[in-house]
């Protein structure tokens, strides 16, 4: 792995109707790549379909602004989907996902950054791991809790691995094998589906505890409960038929 003052790293931001969270999430990652004294970086924000007027946000505030990427969809076509056109226009050498929502903390970054370093080709950064692991306040969270183990525990078993949050956000991998993985799913499958195709290459995922602060459905959460079984469905899919 080179050392880090020559990694570039690319940042994939998905976002859909994130007006009050958008600028606020780049601050913070910007903020993180300069305390960690990053000068190499790209920011890939691709806007899925926006209505509220994050479009708007996008093109005023990053789209003709150095280190920046805009793409824009012109319907909300899902997570994966904007993933996938990321995908297709990135350079870096080390690509991590961020929601543009406020749940994810970018000064985590450096924590999943130097298990690459090491000679690791996927970090995932567990929320059930560690002093600052999320723990449910009501019971719409605690439900997300319980589904996610589930549906971790079921990618496990697939999969051979030993995960504890196979459905995070932040994954971290080496630029070649996330470009040698073939996305299909558009939406939130995506996350089940990355995750076996890593297993069918016998790769090792490390997984490392970040902080994290859910947000309620009222606050814009956009999973729901039919995403999981699209999740189970995903995991049988590319386990066994593809």
């Amino acid at each position: 792995m080179k050392n880090r003052d020559l990694i570039k790293i690319s940042i994939i931001i998905p976002c859909y109707n994130e007006k009050n969270t958008l600028i606020k999430i780049i601050n913070k990652i910007i903020l993180s790549l300069n305390n960690y004294n990053f000068k190499s970086y790209e920011i890939l924000i691709v806007d899925d379909g926006s209505s509220d007027g994050t479009t708007e946000i996008i093109k005023e505030n990053f789209s003709i602004k150095n280190n920046f990427k805009t793409f824009f969809h012109d319907k909300n076509l899902g997570k994966g989907a904007a993933i996938k056109t990321a995908k297709n226009n990135l350079s870096g050498d080390i690509i991590i996902i961020q929601d543009a929502d406020l749940e994810y903390d970018p000064s985590d970054y450096m924590k999943l950054l130097k298990f690459i370093i090491k000679g690791y080709k996927v970090v995932y950064g567990s929320r059930v791991l560690g002093k600052n692991r999320y723990l449910s306040s009501n019971f719409s969270s605690f439900m997300r809790i319980f589904y996610n183990h589930v549906l971790t525990v079921l990618s496990n078993n697939l999969n051979n691995q030993n995960l504890t949050d196979a459905h995070t956000c932040y994954k971290m991998f080496k630029s070649d094998i996330f470009k040698s993985i073939k996305l299909n799913e558009n939406g939130f499958s995506f996350c089940p589906e990355i995750t076996t195709k890593i297993g069918l290459k016998k790769i090792k995922i490390i997984e490392v505890p970040i902080k994290y602060s859910g947000r309620s459905y009222q606050d814009g959460k956009k999973i729901t409960y039919l995403d999981g079984f699209r999740a189970i469905k995903s995991l049988f899919k590319y386990r066994f038929f593809y």
